[in-house]
């Protein structure tokens, strides 16, 4: 089977067990999902989940994170980890957004990667599921491992394995792709032991890096 074919194969049965894919963050406007996806680097939704509402009861406008007080953003997101950093890029981009977009979450990848913290990954999120905009498809550590081991990829860096999975996907799904291999990474094809046994995708899937 060839990758084209393939990658229509799992989008179509994938597809079918995720009728209605969204976001596992909690949001409700781009600048929150902006946030939320930054914070969820190296760590858990279930943790930003828990840190975002009281981040946004602190400052709940885009306006108030970028006044605030770096080291009192450090303090309500450090149990996401890497806290200073984020703490820095999420003020940096807030600062930015006011200065330079109106206050307005900008909606393409090229203003959105200008923003602190910002690469490729986020701002494909942050388009797809905020915007209906699809600009790349985001590559986390879930799209990186199933890329791979489906035989969709044979490269290693993010960037060059998104340039290796946008042609074989409609570009009105890209959003989609990564729910659906976020989602299947986690329940049925996780790093260590995936569950060959259950899987849906077991008899067109090459098991590429699996013992």
């Amino acid at each position: 089977m060839k990758k084209k074919e393939r990658a229509a194969e799992i989008m179509n049965r994938l597809s079918k067990r995720y009728p209605a894919p969204e976001p596992a963050l909690t949001w409700t406007n781009p600048w929150e999902l902006l946030v939320a996806t930054a914070l969820s680097a190296q760590c858990t939704d279930e943790r930003v989940n828990m840190v975002t509402p009281v981040f946004f009861e602190r400052w709940p406008e885009i306006s108030d994170a970028a006044e605030a007080d770096v080291a009192e953003i450090e303090e309500v997101v450090r149990s996401t980890g890497f806290f200073r950093n984020k703490a820095k890029n999420i003020k940096a981009a807030a600062t930015r957004i006011m200065s330079e977009y109106g206050g307005e979450v900008p909606r393409t990848m090229a203003e959105l990667i200008t923003l602190g913290g910002v690469a490729r990954k986020t701002a494909s999120i942050v388009l797809a599921n905020a915007f209906g905009v699809n600009e790349g498809i985001a590559v986390d550590t879930h799209v990186k491992r199933l890329a791979f081991r489906m035989g969709l990829t044979a490269n290693t860096d993010p960037l060059r394995i998104e340039k290796d999975l946008m042609p074989l996907f409609p570009q009105d799904k890209w959003g989609e792709v990564n729910h659906y291999l976020v989602f299947f990474g986690r329940e049925i094809c996780p790093a260590r032991k995936p569950r060959c046994g259950e899987c849906e995708l077991a008899d067109i899937c090459p098991k590429k890096g699996v013992e």
